[in-house]
């Protein structure tokens, strides 16, 4: 049976590839819940985080619509790349390479405004599409904005956790195509020093600092968006 994460995804690709556009009334909960074979409270977490997201607005005896304007919400839209992967009609899959708790590097507590050598969550996920290398993710992860027990990074990727889990109000991204670095050649199999497109992101959540990330993506990775 799928889980609530896994109703969500769907949900989200259709949004996104137009199936349901902008503005448009979505089948009702119970519909859906029959459709996807699942209970219909499994159905109700998923669109309740969606609309908590700002994806969908539900009203009652209206229905639930896709949001025309979902980038003004206070929750940022980040991408969740397993989505970005099978979007592309490839198989998705990751392999968490490093996980620890470690001080944070200056650069990293500077960007985020926290003390020097902060204990936080470094992790290294390297994404697959179709079992090649897809994107290698290096993240720093506030300890505050993380559940006890933690969230377990084998079963679900921190970018996936984080776009679902967490409220994000603030951010930064900046893209740049970087010589890789001998760590990232050596992930993404390609030689050090190749040239990758690198996006690097930080996030503020209502408690304070979430994450600071570092993607860099295989040689030949394209970025597409649609307006």
């Amino acid at each position: 049976m799928q889980g609530w994460e896994d109703v969500r995804a769907e949900v989200l690709r259709r949004i996104r590839a137009r199936e349901w556009p902008p503005g448009g009334l979505i089948p009702a909960e119970e519909a859906l819940a029959a459709e996807f074979g699942v209970a219909r409270a499994t159905m109700n977490r998923a669109l309740t985080a969606l609309a908590e997201a700002g994806v969908i607005a539900r009203k009652k005896r209206a229905g639930t619509r896709v949001a025309e304007l979902p980038v003004r919400r206070a929750r940022l839209e980040i991408p969740v790349i397993r989505l970005d992967v099978m979007g592309r009609g490839q198989a998705y899959g990751f392999e968490l390479l490093s996980d620890r708790i470690a001080p944070a590097p200056v650069p990293v507590t500077a960007r985020l405004g926290l003390p020097e050598a902060t204990p936080m969550r470094f992790l290294e996920t390297l994404h697959l599409a179709d079992g090649r290398p897809y994107a290698f993710e290096t993240r720093w992860l506030s300890l505050a904005v993380l559940p006890v027990p933690p969230p377990d990074f084998t079963v679900i990727s921190a970018n996936e956790w984080l776009v679902t889990h967490v409220s994000l109000v603030a951010g930064d991204i900046s893209f740049a195509a970087e010589a890789a670095s001998p760590r990232e050649a050596e992930v993404l199999g390609t030689l050090p020093g190749a040239a990758v497109l690198v996006a690097e992101r930080t996030t503020q959540g209502t408690g304070g600092p979430v994450t600071w990330v570092r993607l860099a993506h295989a040689p030949g990775h394209r970025v597409a968006m649609t307006f």
